[in-house]
């Protein structure tokens, strides 16, 4: 970690030196939003984030200034132990467009005590980011923590399945996502997905559809059940 982080004034006039209107342009065509879009890509801004280290101060001034890249290089920088449920909500209310609340929750949201509990309690809210942010995190949480247990993630899978049928396509999306993730947790979540997934295919609503229609394409390719196969073999073998 750095011994002295560069104060947010300094980043900031560094984004903006970076920034390429073209690029933001290239993001808004798909869907990247924000009150203020530079253009500057990830991989820079994890670039900066190694220069700087982890600080959960740097990281609240960042989140501050309200700059797209700002944000995201905050969420790289923020340390999750010193994250409580507060703050994920104020910068939950701040979300934008779809790939910082994405990037929040792979960054960050997922490494903290609250990800578990806090998927199900934002998955169940209104805003079409922090309902996104739910099931991102549900999806974080069935891929990166081996602690989840399969009756957390059939809770999960419930509540995905009865907002399938919410027609704004980043909550849609990241719905699908969180299915796809739990039905390769094993294969009792997989049979459990894709049964869900059939349901979905059956309803009435279009975007419900969509979901199934996605979920099975995915759940169902040989590479996934191999995947599946591979893992029930070595839970069996511990």
């Amino acid at each position: 970690m750095a011994t002295e982080s560069p104060d947010a004034a300094a980043i900031v006039a560094r984004l903006e030196a970076l920034a390429s209107p073209a690029d933001a342009a290239g993001m808004a065509r798909f869907g990247i939003h924000g009150a203020r879009v530079l253009g500057v890509p990830v991989k820079t801004l994890r670039t900066i984030a190694r220069e700087t280290g982890r600080s959960h101060v740097l990281a609240e001034a960042l989140w501050a200034s309200g700059i797209h890249e700002a944000r995201i290089l905050a969420s790289i920088i923020a340390e999750p132990k010193r994250i409580d449920l507060a703050q994920m909500e104020r910068w939950a209310i701040d979300l934008d467009s779809w790939d910082l609340c994405d990037q929040c929750c792979t960054n960050l949201w997922v490494r903290t005590p609250f990800a578990r509990e806090q998927a199900l309690a934002w998955s169940d809210r209104s805003e079409e980011f922090v309902k996104r942010a739910g099931f991102v995190l549900m999806a974080q949480v069935a891929s990166k923590d081996r602690g989840a247990g399969a009756e957390l993630l059939l809770r999960y899978l419930a509540r995905a399945e009865q907002a399938a049928g919410d027609e704004r396509n980043f909550v849609k999306k990241a719905v699908s996502w969180a299915m796809r993730e739990i039905g390769q947790r094993g294969a009792a979540l997989n049979a459990a997905a894709i049964a869900a997934a059939q349901r979905l295919e059956e309803s009435d609503a279009r975007a419900a559809r969509w979901v199934g229609s996605d979920v099975l394409r995915e759940l169902t390719r040989d590479l996934i059940a191999q995947r599946v196969a591979r893992r029930e073999e070595r839970a069996g073998g511990q």
